[in-house]
Formats: C-alpha cells, structure tokens, sequence
C-alpha cells in the first residue's frame, strides 16, 4: 500500500488507485499521513472532519469514518490501528512519500557535509521528483493547511539547496532554468533570487540580475515594508560594477553559497521547530475548542502612547505596527497572559516573512539576572530546546549566541512574576539595559507585581507598549461555558442569570479571568454535573479554592473505557485522582522550595535531602567494592576498598557539581578519523596498564583492543544536526540514557576486565613494599593518578581528590594471587559493576534513575515517573516548554503545594 500526499491525497495497492468514498474519509486519512506513526487524538480528527461546530455525534462518526476507511482500504485497512486516545496509521518511509522526501534530504545534506556535491544532487532531485503539486493539493482545511504549508516550505528549501549546490559544481544554465520558474511561484522568497542572482551574474547577464533584484525590492517594499537582506543588496552593488561574485576571497558575506551560510540555515530550522513545537501545544491544551474565550487588552495610557485596544485576533498586527516593537503584557492571575504570548508567538511565525527574526517563546522562571546576563541565558535556552544549534560542524561555533546577538531571534518572555520576587527587580533592569538599543521584545507579568517592581527601580523600558488584559464580560464567559451544550440542553441557565443578574456577585468576580472559566467547564463539563452547585458560594476566595482543588480530580476522572482503547496507555484510566494529587503535590511542593516553574527530571534529585542522597550513592557504590574486597582477600580488603570509593561517592555527590543531561545522539557519519584517534589512545592505556602489571604480552595485546574499542566508540555520541527538532522531555532523557549507560559500560567492560585479569595473571612484582609487604607505594601512586583522572574526567575537581584518594589507597595494597579460576571472573564483575555505577551516577540520567527510585519506592512518586508526566500533560494538567514540563498554571502549582500531604490522599472524586 502506497500513499501519496506531495500533491493530490492518493491510495495505491497493487498499481491501482483506490478511490475514497467521501470527502470527510480523504480529511481523516489526510490526518492521519500527516501524523503518520503518531498517535492523533480524536479531538483533532473532529477538528479536522469538521471546520464549523461539530455535531453532538461527532465522537460518534469519527469513528463510524475511520472503520468506513479501514475497510475501504481492504487489507491494508490494517495499518490503522487504535491507540490510547484517538487512531495511529503505521507506516514507513517507503510506504509514503513525504516520509521517502524527507529521507532523501537528509541524505543528500549528508553527502553534501563529506563533499560528495554530485551524489548530493541527485539524492535531493530524486526527493523533489516525488511532487506532483502542493500537498495535500485540493484538500486543505483550516485544520490540515499548517501543516501541509510546513512540507511544501520544505519542498522550496530543498530547491534552493539543489540549486545552490548545482551553482557550485558550474551548473549555471540549469539553475536558471529552474528558479526563474520557482521565483516566478515564490516572488518573496530572497534566498532563490540570491541564487537565480548569482546564476544570472555568473553567466554574465547582469542586466536580467540587475532588474530581477528591483522588482523583489519592490514587491518587499509594497507588501511588507522592509528592504532585500544584506547578502542580496552587496551582491547587486557587485553586479552594478559589473565584477561578477567570486567564488574566494576575503570577504564572503555574499560569495559562500546560501547552504553555506549555518546561520541562515540555523534560522529557518528555528523557525519550523517553534512552529511545531508552539502548534502542537495550543492543541494539547484546546486553546480553539469549544472555541476561544473572547478576551480584549487595551494600551496602558502614557506620554506618547498611541490609544490602543484589540482582541487576541489583532495583537499580532498590533506588535509588528509598533515604531518600537517591544510589549508588555499585564494582567491579574490567571488573566490569559500566557495563552496570549503563545497565540502571538504562532501568529508572528505565521506571517513570518523569509530571513526575518524567529519569535521565541520563553519562560523566565529559570533565569537569575545577578549571575547571568540576559542574551547568555537566552542562548542557553535555546540550545537547551534545540540542542542541535551546538553542533559547529552544522550550524557554525556558537550558533545559539550569534542568533540570539544577531537579533535573529524576538524573545517572548513569559512570566516575569514567576520569577523569585527578589530577583524582579534586577530582572526588569537587566532587560531596561539590553533592549534599550531598539531590539524586539514581549514580556507578561502579573499587573501587582509589575506595578510594585516599577515603583522600586524605577520607569524601565520606556520605549515598550504596555497593555492590559481586561477581564472577561459575563457574556463571554456563558458562551464559552456553554459552547458544547447541544440543542434544547440549558444546564448554565442558572449561571448565566446569575452573571447578568448581579455583575459583582462572588461567582461574576470569580469567572472574570480565563483560567476560571475554563476550570469551572472542565469541572462541570459533563452532562451529568450541574453547574447550579456554583450558586452556593458567597466569597470569592472560597470558590476560587473550591475550582482549583476540584481540577485534578476533574482531570483524572474516571470515566468507561472503549472496548478499542489500551487501559495501559489510555489517558483516562491508568491513574487514580488520588494518586495523582498525591504525586503531583509531591512535585509542586518541590518545585516551590527550588523556587521554580520548571520540572526537569534531571533536577530531580533536589527533592530527596542531600545527606540522604549522598549516602544512598555512596551506599550503592560501597556494596560493589566491598564484595570485590572480600573476594580478593578478605573482610579487611572488603572495609577497605567500601570505605574509601563508597566514600569518594559520597563527598562527590555530597559537594560535587549537579550532572547535565549530554543531549547527544548516535551519529556514525564523518566520525571515522575520531574513532582511528580514540582507538589510539585507548590501546596506549591498555598496554600501560598491562606492563604496569607485569600480564603476559597476549593479555596486554588483549586490553589494548579492547580500550581502544571502550575509547573510540564514544565518538558515535555526537551533537544532533537537525535544528528544526525540539527537545522534549523524553527525548532528552532518551538520548542521555543512551549517552549514560553506554559510557557506563565501557568502564564497566574495560575495568572490570583488567581487575580480573590482574588478579588472575599478574607476576605480582613488588616495587615499594611497605608495612609488611602489604602496601605497595608505587602501585599506589599509580591507583591514585588513575583515580583522579578518572574523577577529573567523570565530575572535575571535587572528584578528581575524592577519587584519587580512594585509589590511592585501594590501588596500593597487596593480596594474594587468585587460587581459584572462577574467582577473577567474580572480582572483574564486581569491581567493574562498581566502576560503572560511579560512572553513571555522575550522569544526569544514573543520578535521576537512582533518586527516583528512591522517591517511587518510598511513596511519594509513580514507578513509571516519565510515563505519568506525559499522561499528566496530554490531560492538561502540565504544559510542555522545551526540555521541561511546567504546571498549567503558577495558581495551580501554589495550591498543590500548599495542600496537606495527607489531604492529598484524600482528594475528592471529580463529578
């Protein structure tokens, strides 16, 4: 079964085409492809069947579509399958073309980095040929036109790229021939008429060039008020002179071909992925369904200050019309602020036009203006959620830093009022300092707390639009709570006459801000609650606490299970609204004494005291050496060798530095020349060593390939490469586990082995024996410069001490040689094991494994932490930002927190 989505939706089995029976089976299958191999909701293929309001069997017919579809397919109906929420079709990339496109591209970039330009043109030709139009050609909804868009970008950045790489191999006819038909369809985009420039130049035409370069100065002019990009404007002034673009020299800001510019590069990648990312996010949490909350802002009066008031809808235009283009957004908790820097985020990224800034959006719960400047920490946040912009082999040295400097990218920073209130105030002045010069910026916070930071330090950011979001009118409120009502159905009546009735009323004050709107639907949302229980309440306090508290166990309500549904991953019935209170109580309480928004699971250690942690690695590392103890000679050997590296793990932990997680991947392209280096290396430390042992010249062979195979295959842990990917949660974790355990392992593997071996086959030569013969000094000294490399390398200084005097005091006492066959096996094995759980506890993944089963063990979170994390955040009970997971809302996170542990236990059912 072949599907096909570069052009019109078509099915093919066996060479014939297969026709869909309606048009609402092609939007499902199309929803489907789109998200092949993923899991799509079913509340986004309603989105998708249906771009009015839905009907009340929506649900319903959904699934009467997908069975219809199934069969329609015959056979190969079997590749949609259900899964948890909604349907997945699985499929691969030979199966369906968009899949096929993106493989070829990625291999074609990869021969272009090893200078195989002709492969690579005809790798990225052969990706191109499977367009027959714009995807998903003739059906494309309001639902399935983002993302169709986002391939069809795709296609034109893989035209420019064949088209710059044919430029460097002398192609020069051809890429005419081609972009001026593509510039022809795109007039806007500067990078093709750079190159289609640069072909026209090259083969002499300047005076094509020339009026090639007015007509886009133009049409940028008209519709968009903005000139050509620097590249594009010197790059004319060279044809003017009529000296055609030299292919060297020293100035290549015009001359490198545009897929040799990594920052360029960087920027569009950037863009995709926040799109994506930001996207993905507002339909994980229904900002658009039923259908959004009606809020409007208005311009804050002051001196110069243009009169403004808008809705949602108009911010975007608002923001880009300013003369300075710099925001603040106020309003009181729970007021939208942050649904409105996420929808002005996407909306910019929309209308987003070729080569301009990248909105980003951010939190700023994690910065600390006294010990980081303001554009350090946006970098890192950046490389922290793209962590592919570290690679220099891609994007070029410091690529997060030069963007961010560049004004390539338009922070919008999200909750200013987040941030510890000591730290407020420096915050406020750092960025008063950073953007003064003009630069784009959008910042929220709470009206108080803002109001109170000024009036501490002072005006700041005089140049800003300051706008405050005005609370949400009764009539806003009754049609958002009852936009799923069906007809004849007046649950809310009593509410809405409630709200019309006596505006100041408890309930009105209540439901004027867009977080309790829409907590009140979620609590009484299904048919069989009654809104009227809402009346009793007569302070506002009261039945705010009352909404909140209600919210998990809304959230983890149980509700009968479709006989279709996995209960295993099935969002509705794996987990108990009482354990998840308890978990996520857990969770706030830890983030409130961090004083931080942010759950990054490699911050989870924080959360168990420091002695109990220290001791527990300690601990866990101890029990390896002193079964190795033992079994060489003895209980004195086995306190020995405990004491001293059970110890070093301990102060290690006790006051080393806190692991980061590596953010790597297994990438084996280019690495050939590292992996011969590290081979190298690794063979030396093998044969040091043996010979230091006196082992036979076989068994010194032996250890110096198997080093050199534990040194060398680390260089296949490599940065990523694609920055339009964004680093979630689970994939940090995954590709820090794979970092983690298979560094682990190699010391596991390469010390263990030696141990044992030493233990079986050394000539036990004496160099400074003392006390007896039982302490060698040399060895000694050996054990202790090894130890302290090795803690160097594993955790810097605090290690390279604790474990240099372990080793030194391990590596020099003398016992005797192996009588016993088995027993170097048990010695290699033991001492390996605890080698490599030294080693991967000072990783961020070992140090997380531990501490959580730790915390999981005692109670106080799920075995399964990551599973029940994302669960929580397809609920909508967490946010996703990057690597991190935040509370829905700082209001919810501050009532977790401040419940009793005990009533957590106890939290009420949702209705």
């Amino acid at each position: 079964m072949r599907f096909r989505i570069l052009g019109t939706l078509e099915v093919r089995a066996g060479g014939d085409r297969i026709t869909l029976a309606s048009p609402r089976q092609q939007r499902a299958l199309a929803t489907l492809l789109l998200n092949a191999n993923s899991v799509v909701p079913v509340e986004r293929m309603i989105d998708a069947l249906w771009e009015d309001e839905p009907p009340a069997t929506a649900v319903k017919q959904v699934r009467n579509c997908v069975s219809a579809l199934r069969g329609r397919l015959g056979e190969a109906g079997r590749v949609i399958v259900t899964d948890g929420p909604g349907y997945r079709l699985q499929t691969d990339a030979d199966d369906l073309d968009s899949l096929r496109f993106r493989r070829h591209v990625a291999a074609a970039r990869e021969l272009a980095g090893q200078a195989k330009l002709v492969d690579a043109v005809e790798e990225i030709r052969a990706a191109l040929a499977l367009w027959r139009g714009p995807a998903l050609d003739g059906l494309r909804t309001t639902t399935l036109a983002g993302r169709a868009a986002v391939l069809d970008e795709q296609r034109a950045d893989a035209v420019e790229l064949c088209a710059g790489w044919r430029l460097r191999l002398g192609e020069t006819a051809e890429v005419v021939r081609e972009l001026t038909e593509f510039c022809g369809e795109h007039p806007m985009r500067e990078l093709s008429h750079l190159l289609l420039m640069r072909a026209l130049a090259k083969e002499g035409r300047y005076a094509e060039a020339s009026t090639l370069f007015h007509g886009l100065r133009r049409r940028l002019a008209d519709e968009l008020g903005v000139d050509p990009n620097p590249d594009l404007r010197r790059l004319h002034e060279q044809i003017l002179t009529e000296a055609t673009p030299s292919d060297s020299g020293p100035e290549p800001a015009a001359e490198v071909p545009p897929e040799h510019h990594p920052l360029d590069r960087a920027v569009t990648e950037l863009a995709e992925a926040v799109t994506w990312q930001w996207r993905a996010e507002a339909e994980l949490r229904s900002l658009h369904r039923p259908q959004p909350i009606v809020l409007h802002w208005s311009a804050v009066a002051g001196p110069g200050k243009p009169a403004l008031r808008g809705d949602l809808d108009a911010i975007a235009e608002t923001f880009a019309g300013l003369p300075v283009r710099q925001l603040v957004v106020l309003g009181d908790p729970g007021s939208g602020k942050s649904v409105l820097a996420l929808m002005l985020t996407l909306e910019l990224l929309r209308t987003r036009a070729p080569g301009a800034p990248v909105p980003v959006l951010l939190s700023l719960a994690s910065w600390d203006p006294r010990r980081e400047h303001l554009d350090r920490w946006l970098a890192g946040r950046l490389a922290d959620n793209h962590p592919a912009l570290l690679n220099a082999r891609e994007y070029g040295p410091g690529a997060s830093t030069r963007l961010v400097l560049g004004g390539h990218v338009v922070p919008v920073l999200d909750g200013l009022d987040e941030m510890p209130a000591d730290l407020r105030a420096a915050a406020l002045d750092a960025l008063d300092q950073t953007m003064s010069v003009g630069r784009s910026v959008v910042l929220t916070c709470r009206s108080a707390e803002y109001e109170q930071v000024t009036r501490e330090s002072g005006p700041v950011l005089s140049a800003a639009t300051v706008v405050r979001l005005e609370p949400v009118v009764p009539q806003a409120a009754i049609t958002y709570l009852s936009a799923r009502e069906g007809a004849g159905r007046d649950r809310w009546r009593p509410v809405a006459e409630r709200l019309r009735r006596d505006p100041d009323a408890a309930l009105a004050r209540v439901l004027r801000t867009p977080l309790m709107v829409d907590l009140a639907r979620i609590g009484y949302g299904r048919p069989s609650a009654d809104p009227a229980e809402l009346l009793g309440a007569d302070d506002a306090s009261v039945l705010e606490g009352q909404l909140l508290d209600s919210f998990v166990p809304n959230a983890y309500a149980q509700v009968p299970q479709s006989p279709g549904r996995n209960p295993k991953t099935s969002p509705s019935g794996r987990y108990t609204a009482a354990q998840a209170t308890r978990w996520l109580g857990f969770l706030a309480r830890h983030l409130e004494r961090a004083r931080s928004r942010d759950l990054a699971w490699w911050q989870l250690y924080r959360a168990v005291p420091v002695g109990t942690r220290s001791g527990l690695v300690g601990l866990l590392i101890a029990l390896f050496f002193v079964a190795t103890g033992w079994v060489d000679d003895g209980p004195a050997l086995a306190a020995i060798y405990g004491l001293s590296f059970g110890g070093a793990g301990y102060l290690t932990h006790r006051f080393g530095r806190a692991p980061e997680p590596l953010r790597t991947e297994l990438r084996f392209v280019g690495a050939t020349g590292k992996f011969a280096g590290r081979f190298a290396i690794g063979a030396v430390v093998g044969v040091l060593l043996g010979l230091g042992w006196s082992l036979a010249t076989g068994l010194v062979v032996f250890l110096a390939l198997v080093f050199g195979l534990v040194f060398a295959v680390h260089v296949w842990l490599a940065k990523p490469v694609d920055a339009s990917r964004v680093s979630s949660p689970r994939t940090i974790l995954r590709n820090e586990r794979t970092g983690a355990i298979a560094l682990a392992v190699s010391f596991l593997v390469s010390l263990g082995l030696f141990d044992g071996m030493a233990f079986a086959f050394t000539a036990q030569t004496r160099f400074l024996p003392v006390l007896g013969g039982r302490y060698d000094v040399a060895l000694a000294i050996a054990g202790g410069l090894a130890g302290a490399l090795f803690g160097f390398f594993m955790a810097r200084g605090v290690a390279a001490v604790c474990y240099g005097l372990a080793g030194a005091l391990a590596g020099g006492q003398v016992f005797p040689p192996a009588t016993n066959p088995v027993l170097p096996l048990v010695v290699g094995v033991c001492f390996g094991g605890g080698i490599g759980l030294a080693v991967l506890v000072t990783r961020a993944w070992g140090n997380y494994f531990v501490h959580h089963i730790w915390l999981a063990a005692t109670g106080r979170l799920p075995w399964r932490l990551m599973h029940f994390l994302d669960d929580a955040h397809r609920r909508g009970v967490l946010r996703q930002a990057g690597g991190v997971y935040q509370f829905r809302h700082a209001r919810v996170q501050e009532r977790l927190a401040a419940l009793d542990p005990d009533e957590r236990g106890r939290a009420r059912p949702g209705r």
